[in-house]
């Protein structure tokens, strides 16, 4: 049984990261079952470890912060990448005894549905990474092998493992433009016009029915049971939240911790 979830918290910042957090910790536990978050999220221009060590890491920061974006310091490794309101941000978390071990099935799992949900919808989905593409990655999935509309990495702890990313639906445009600053003082070459969405395949796609071709693809794969986040998983999100806000201002942090 896999537990699905669909809350999000776009105005407090960084809970949905915290969330995510919390949730591959109790999963790994044994507080939590194997579950998966499926949800839209607030403007965001997410780090990864490689950003932070940096020397152009603060100048991106602020490159993200004047575009109107909350810098966020996310879970998995990798470059930095944008989420906003024409994005769904998906997050799995599932136990396992060596995290390790089931690196690329996890990565190879999660890649291959989500292409196989893109064809339901009737796009051209393949999986592998483009030359030049922002995040880049051998699971990332490309529509006809010219624009990156998902990117996924992976978080491994004690017990667990967190499988997380974007799919974006609409406005790959606006990624281009939030990570040509972002990534210019971070000193990453790329190729802007491999920012794409489905939309520009899918003229008529929605959110909506992106999310619901996922869930679809779930409920194909293992039972679904449909739940809300559990108050006490939200609570130690809000005390994890702060940690993944990069350089917080006093307008970033809404929500007490």
């Amino acid at each position: 049984m896999l537990q699905l979830f669909g809350d999000s918290y776009p105005d407090d910042a960084g809970l949905d990261t915290g969330i995510s957090h919390a949730l591959v910790l109790a999963v790994g536990e044994g507080r939590m079952p194997p579950s998966f978050r499926l949800h839209t999220t607030r403007r965001i221009v997410a780090f990864g470890r490689q950003d932070r060590a940096s020397p152009g890491y603060a100048a991106a920061v602020d490159a993200a912060r004047e575009l109107g974006y909350l810098p966020l310091e996310r879970m998995a490794g990798g470059r930095a990448a944008v989420f906003h309101e024409g994005t769904l941000a998906f997050s799995w978390a599932v136990p396992a005894s060596d995290p390790r071990a089931g690196i690329t099935a996890r990565f190879t799992a999660i890649s291959g549905f989500l292409a196989d949900a893109f064809r339901d919808l009737g796009a051209d989905a393949r999986v592998g990474e483009l030359p030049g593409e922002y995040c880049p990655g051998a699971y990332s999935v490309n529509i006809a092998g010219a624009s990156k509309v998902m990117g996924v990495g992976q978080r491994l702890v004690r017990g667990a493992a967190h499988v997380g990313g974007v799919i974006v639906v609409d406005g790959g445009r606006r990624i281009a433009e939030a990570l040509s600053p972002v990534y210019r003082e971070l000193g990453i070459p790329w190729e802007p016009t491999t920012a794409g969405d489905l939309r520009d395949h899918l003229p008529d796609l929605t959110i909506d029915a992106t999310a619901r071709a996922v869930i679809a693809r779930l409920a194909a794969a293992c039972s679904l049971s449909v739940e809300e986040l559990p108050g006490w998983l939200v609570d130690e999100g809000r005390r994890l939240a702060p940690a993944h806000v990069a350089t917080a201002g006093p307008d970033d942090v809404t929500s007490p911790v």
